[in-house]
C-alpha cells in the first residue's frame, strides 16, 4: 500500500517558483538615478540588522542587482524559499523573512536623469 495521491516523486523542482522582473511602480515624486542608489545603499546597509543572515541578505542583493536568469540561479543556489515570484517576500531554510522593496528591485516609473 502506497500513498496514490502524491504529486511530489518528481522532487521539489515543482515547488520552486521562476522569479520575474517586478511590475512597474510610481516613487512618491520623481526621483534621480543617483538618490535611487543611495536609498538602495542605505538599505542594503540596515537589512540585516533588522534579522536574517547576512549570507542570504547578500545573495538577495546579488540577485536584485542581476539579470533573470543569473538571479534565479543565485536564489536556488543559496537555498531561498520565495513567497512572491517578485522577491518582495522570501525565506531562508531556517523560516527567517527577508522584505525586500520594490526600490531595490526595479525602477520606478518615474525615474529622472541625473543633470
Amino acid at each position: 500500500m502506497g500513498c496514490t495521491e502524491s504529486k511530489q516523486t518528481s522532487g521539489d523542482v515543482e515547488n520552486e517558483k521562476k522569479i520575474r522582473k517586478p511590475k512597474p511602480w510610481k516613487h512618491s515624486e520623481p526621483i534621480t538615478r543617483a538618490k535611487l542608489a543611495r536609498i538602495r545603499d542605505e538599505f542594503w546597509d540596515t537589512a540585516p540588522h533588522y534579522g536574517g543572515q547576512k549570507e542570504i541578505w547578500d545573495a538577495l542583493r546579488a540577485a536584485a542587482e542581476a539579470e533573470l536568469i543569473l538571479a534565479q540561479a543565485i536564489i536556488d543556489s543559496a537555498g531561498v524559499i520565495i513567497q512572491n515570484d517578485d522577491l518582495t517576500i522570501c525565506y531562508d531554510e531556517r523560516g527567517a523573512k527577508y522584505e525586500l522593496p520594490k526600490y531595490v528591485l526595479s525602477e520606478p516609473i518615474n525615474l529622472i536623469r541625473d543633470d
